[in-house]
């Protein structure tokens, strides 16, 4: 049944971003990364908030993902690119290439080691978004319908539900994975209602459960398997962008958030809108998985 959570909310990072993105928890350095994709730039914090550094990035910036070379990867405007705090950006591989109205928007590592990612139009009028995924430097379309703006993916804990958001249009679907990777039957698993928000990026718990953020609704939603409302946090801010869970015991849930299309009075009103947020959950999530370079 559907209730709203008395988990305590709290600011984690005042950083004020203008489109805050793709929060993780690195298994690396246990530390949250997370990107501004608007500032193009990238953010570390410890789980205290403290140590805040940033790096400039040279275009927008999607997300940043563990590899298991020790490394990152990240996703901006055209491709996949390795990060090195103390040596920059190199792109690994294009994506899209030649294409400028759309940049990468959101990814996750599945249990195989692939890299799930979507495109989006920067614009967000058409539907030329399109998920693809990326293996041992090969980049492939997953064959999914394009989109405007695509959100997630998320990854079931046994590797064989994919979720992916179709934020216009309210969507969040879910396909089956076989053991090549292939996606088969999507389907619509969740409708978000315009008037409570846009399903922005998800993620998966131990139990299977989707979390979501809402864009425009000011909470975090999470589901069932099947779909069913199980609980609502409430985060006093309402554009919501991301979830994910990190901390020692993984039961640290961190929440970026942005001020884009808020107006003068709208921030008077939430001043913190574009800061990282966190709050605990009963149930942990999942560490994420390394990227697969090497074949």
């Amino acid at each position: 049944m559907d209730g709203v959570a008395k988990s305590k909310v709290s600011c984690l990072c005042d950083v004020r971003t203008i489109l805050g993105e793709g929060p993780l928890w690195s298994p690396h350095d246990a530390r949250l990364w997370f990107v501004d994709i608007k500032s193009r730039r990238l953010y570390r914090c410890d789980l205290a908030g403290g140590g805040l550094a940033h790096w400039d990035a040279p275009q927008q910036i999607g997300w940043i993902l563990p590899s298991d070379d020790g490394g990152y990867l990240t996703g901006l405007s055209d491709g996949i690119y390795q990060f090195d705090p103390y040596g920059g950006f190199t792109r690994l591989v294009a994506v899209e290439e030649g294409n400028a109205d759309t940049r990468l928007n959101d990814a996750v590592v599945d249990t195989a080691g692939r890299v799930w990612f979507g495109t989006m139009d920067d614009a967000e009028a058409r539907e030329i978004g399109r998920f693809w995924s990326f293996s041992q430097g090969i980049v492939q379309e997953s064959g999914l319908d394009p989109v405007c703006i695509s959100n997630g993916p998320a990854v079931s804990p046994d590797g064989k539900q994919f979720y992916f958001v179709d934020t216009l249009n309210g969507f969040i679907n879910v396909a089956d994975v076989d053991l090549q990777g292939r996606l088969l039957n999507p389907r619509c698993l969740i409708q978000i209602d315009a008037q409570d928000g846009r399903p922005d990026g998800p993620t998966v718990d131990v139990e299977g459960c989707i979390w979501i953020a809402l864009f425009g609704g000011g909470a975090v939603r999470r589901y069932s398997p099947k779909g069913e409302l199980l609980e609502t946090v409430i985060i006093p801010v309402s554009n919501i962008t991301k979830v994910a869970f990190g901390g020692p015991d993984m039961r640290t849930v961190f929440v970026t958030t942005a001020r884009l299309y808020l107006n003068e009075q709208q921030l008077l009103l939430q001043p913190q809108a574009g800061s990282v947020f966190t709050f605990r959950s009963d149930v942990p999530g999942l560490p994420m998985p390394c990227a697969k370079l090497a074949v």
